[in-house]
């Protein structure tokens, strides 16, 4: 039965519980499945089993199944556990430190030298969670020591860690192919260089503060310092083989040799290579990065069976219609189109992650693409953007909340929260900048596989 209100009613009271710290996942099924049985139910409860003969358990056993068979998730375990298997070969950590020596001439050198691994790693797992909370364990405390601003060395680490999202190879973007049905390679290609802007933009601006303000940010002591040969010598070690692991991965997406599952699988692969080089595969790390591959996806797995299930019946409920023709009945312009949906997605990652968004809320914005003329990896793009404030955003910053989980006292959340402010801004003006240049997204996608044609 379509029944708007109900709709609007089922949305409100999810965003409530939520906001209460209920679980998402299991949120979005419950009501998914309560609302659904309200939605499909037709009467006539005679029997015990005439109870479960609602067609809600039927779309539950559906959802689940699509997940299970999805072609395009199955490429989510395999970047999941690649990353677990380089995070626990402490590459990562070699890393970060020789590009610190390296930038050191440079205003803010353990800043950067976070962002570019935050980005390096990113690109290497795509887990926001994994980034930062590393990060946390391993840069904040050596900006710490080197009496690095605190709120300063948290905006850092929290930006540099929500970058994963969009870096390819991006979970997200799989997510958002699967969703909109969309060529992954070319959301990889059209992702590739807003992600290096951002990326950019994150270093300029810790370039420029820490040349205003020095105080945030000390330059290192000489006697710290060891001789230039040691410097590049060290980060040719650990910067060349996980560069090459990363452009193998990226290059057989989007060369066409590999579809992103099976480029995932030789990137899993290349993970374990790679931490046997450095002498840190054992038995015990091997175990560790599936345990944890199997929880993060049994996890994702079942956020997108509650998702699906809840977007459906919210659906059928008519809440996407109401929206839709509420959108359309404002007779926008293409370019006022694009703000207010930004804008909803925006406000929306206030209390929810980015997966909730794209599940349940894109999908309504999906349709209506076409009417504006707006390009759907254009759009797709504005909207990997802006989901990086999903994690920026208080009071549901959630890359604020994993640095405090592994800084605990050493800083108050709401220092955090300061701290990652100003990227909010550059998140926002990296959308304006690639409105006004589309190219940015378009001209690779383009170049690699022609020009898109609707």
């Amino acid at each position: 039965m379509t029944n708007p209100e109900i709709a609007i009613v089922m949305l409100c009271l999810f965003i409530v519980l939520v906001l209460l710290g209920f679980p998402i996942a299991f949120t979005l099924l419950a009501m998914g499945v309560a609302f659904g049985y309200y939605a499909y139910y037709q009467g006539g409860i005679e029997t015990f089993s005439d109870i479960f003969s609602n067609n809600i358990f039927y779309l539950l056993n559906q959802n689940t199944y699509s997940v299970m068979e999805n072609d395009t998730l199955v490429a989510i375990p395999l970047f999941l556990f690649m990353g677990y298997v380089v995070e626990r070969a402490n590459i990562v950590s070699k890393l970060f430190f020789s590009l610190q020596m390296a930038a050191r001439n440079l205003p803010g050198s353990m800043a950067i030298a976070a962002l570019i691994t935050c980005a390096v790693f990113s690109t290497a797992s795509g887990i926001v969670g994994a980034v930062v909370t590393l990060m946390g364990l391993l840069a904040f405390p050596a900006m710490a020591s080197a009496n690095y601003n605190k709120e300063f060395a948290a905006g850092v680490i929290c930006a540099g860690g929500t970058l994963g999202i969009l870096i390819p190879p991006s979970i997200m973007l799989i997510v958002y192919a699967a969703i909109a049905e969309l060529s992954p390679l070319r959301l990889y290609a059209a992702a590739v260089f807003p992600g290096l802007i951002l990326a950019g933009l994150y270093i300029v601006y810790v370039i420029v503060r820490v040349y205003i303000n020095p105080s945030l940010a000390p330059k290192p002591k000489e006697e710290d310092v060891p001789p230039k040969a040691q410097i590049y010598m060290d980060l040719l070690i650990s910067f060349v083989p996980l560069t090459v692991l990363i452009a193998l991965v990226l290059g057989s997406i989007l060369g066409g040799l590999a579809t992103p599952a099976e480029a995932a699988a030789m990137g899993a692969l290349g993970g374990l290579v790679l931490a046997a080089i450095y002498r840190s595969l054992s038995w015990q790390k091997v175990k560790e990065s599936v345990f944890l591959t199997a929880k993060a996806t049994a996890m994702v797995c079942w956020l997108f069976v509650g998702s699906w299930t809840f977007a459906s019946i919210f659906s059928y409920l008519g809440g996407h219609d109401i929206i839709k023709d509420w959108v359309l009945g404002m007779n926008l312009e293409p370019w006022q189109f694009l703000v207010i949906a930004q804008m909803i997605i925006f406000f929306l990652g206030w209390p929810l992650e980015w997966s909730e968004i794209l599940i349940i809320f894109v999908p309504i914005f999906l349709p209506m693409l076409e009417t504006f003329g707006v390009n759907p990896y254009f759009f797709a793009m504005l909207v990997a953007l802006n989901l990086q404030t999903s994690f920026l955003t208080p009071p549901m910053a959630m890359s604020a909340y994993y640095l405090k989980g592994v800084l605990r006292d050493q800083i108050e959340l709401m220092e955090i929260f300061r701290g990652i402010m100003p990227y909010l801004g550059i998140v926002i003006f990296s959308m304006v900048l690639m409105y006004q240049f589309p190219g940015i997204a378009l001209w690779f996608p383009d170049y690699l596989f022609g020009v898109y044609i609707p």
